[in-house]
């Protein structure tokens, strides 16, 4: 008999609840860093912040997303492909930028086990 393993119970949580953000552009790229609020969230961040989670979270912005680990500083980097339309001298994009990226990322939810999701319903 195949043996099952149980997940722990989870919920989902926005992002803007286990880090912050920043991001920025280059040409027509847009770069997102997320940085774990505390050192116990990165190991969350790293597991479920993948790059195809993200591509479907900016599903039609942008062409394809390249993710970075740096866990020395508990963060990760987001590349953002064909996200400004050219880029901010040529794009008609209101946020040519890509300023808002990060809170738009802020804004995806994953999930966390229940216990955490609590935690931070309290804070």
């Amino acid at each position: 008999m195949p043996r099952t393993t149980k997940r722990p119970a989870t919920r989902m949580v926005q992002l803007r609840y286990l880090a912050h953000a920043r991001s920025g552009d280059k040409g027509n790229t847009a770069n997102v860093g997320l940085i774990a609020l505390e050192p116990e969230y990165y190991p969350i961040l790293e597991r479920e912040v993948t790059a195809p989670r993200v591509a479907r979270h900016f599903r039609g912005m942008v062409s394809g997303v390249e993710r970075f680990e740096l866990p020395n500083l508990a963060a990760l980097n987001f590349l953002l492909h064909d996200a400004l339309d050219g880029g901010g001298t040529i794009s008609l994009k209101t946020d040519a930028q890509g300023k808002v990226y990060s809170t738009a990322l802020l804004r995806m939810a994953i999930p966390v086990p229940t216990a955490l999701a609590r935690r931070l319903a309290r804070a």
